[in-house]
């Protein structure tokens, strides 16, 4: 149930700060500062799609180091990177070895790069995440998919698991990269096989703060349950589109921080 923090404030008023904050973040102005501009710099479905889940496993940390790494790796996979990731040879491979993003080094990487390429042999990544069941599920039967490839068991970290308790925020943020579509070109909608209202809201530091505060979650653990509580009191806002509330929270927790806390 929804529980308003803040006794002053009513749920729509909540609901029209929310609704305000979709409206100014969620705009290409803001493209160029966040992770999604490194798929936004393709046009191929697989491109988006390879781009996209490079920039969302690295996100984490600074948004700029984030996006610097992420073009990095694109320039090393000589800015095709379905191309590269079926038709790469070994010597395509040594190029990468001195790429390291924080705790995700260079054998994370080939491992990632040989695993996709296993998913785009036999359907790619939208298939890989397909499911008739919950987003849960289907990030879980991605991540079965994704790790049948033989693998280092350090690797597993860097792709989360909700039914093991995590919020999953990384592929829940790609997720919504994917699916959403609306007229504001942010996100994609590139994916069909899940529907907007089945997506979770993204859930870290920064947006948890902002959904305490609001009263839209009241559990003070960052993880799958959390996430399954905040975006079920974001459906009584948008049943048909919870996670577009993913700019409001994000904004507030890094944008309008000052302002948040005066609330």
């Amino acid at each position: 149930m929804l529980k308003i923090v803040n006794k002053a404030w009513s749920k729509s008023q909540i609901y029209n700060l929310l609704e305000s904050k979709v409206n100014e973040f969620n705009q290409t102005s803001f493209i160029e500062l966040d992770p999604i501009s490194v798929p936004h710099l393709f046009t191929k479905k697989e491109d988006i799609e390879i781009a996209g889940f490079f920039a969302a496993s690295f996100a984490w940390g600074q948004r700029t180091t984030i996006i610097n790494k992420s073009k990095e790796l694109m320039n090393l996979m000589d800015m095709q990177p379905h191309d590269f990731i079926i038709n790469h040879s070994d010597k395509d491979l040594k190029t990468l070895l001195k790429f390291k993003h924080r705790t995700f080094n260079n054998d994370d990487l080939l491992f990632f790069i040989q695993s996709l390429k296993n998913i785009y042999n036999t359907g790619g990544l939208e298939k890989a995440f397909n499911t008739k069941k919950t987003t849960k599920e289907a990030i879980d039967n991605f991540r079965t998919t994704f790790f049948k490839t033989e693998h280092l068991k350090r690797s597993e970290k860097h792709v989360s698991s909700p039914t093991q308790g995590s919020a999953a925020k990384r592929l829940n943020m790609f997720l919504r990269w994917m699916v959403r579509k609306d007229e504001n070109g942010v996100d994609f909608g590139i994916w069909k096989n899940i529907k907007a209202a089945e997506l979770m809201c993204p859930l870290d530091v920064h947006s948890g703060n902002v959904a305490r505060k609001l009263g839209l979650l009241n559990s003070q653990a960052n993880n799958w349950k959390s996430v399954e509580e905040l975006t079920n009191n974001l459906k009584r806002f948008d049943k048909s589109d919870p996670v577009k509330y993913d700019f409001a929270l994000f904004g507030l927790g890094v944008n309008d921080k000052e302002k948040l806390w005066k609330i």
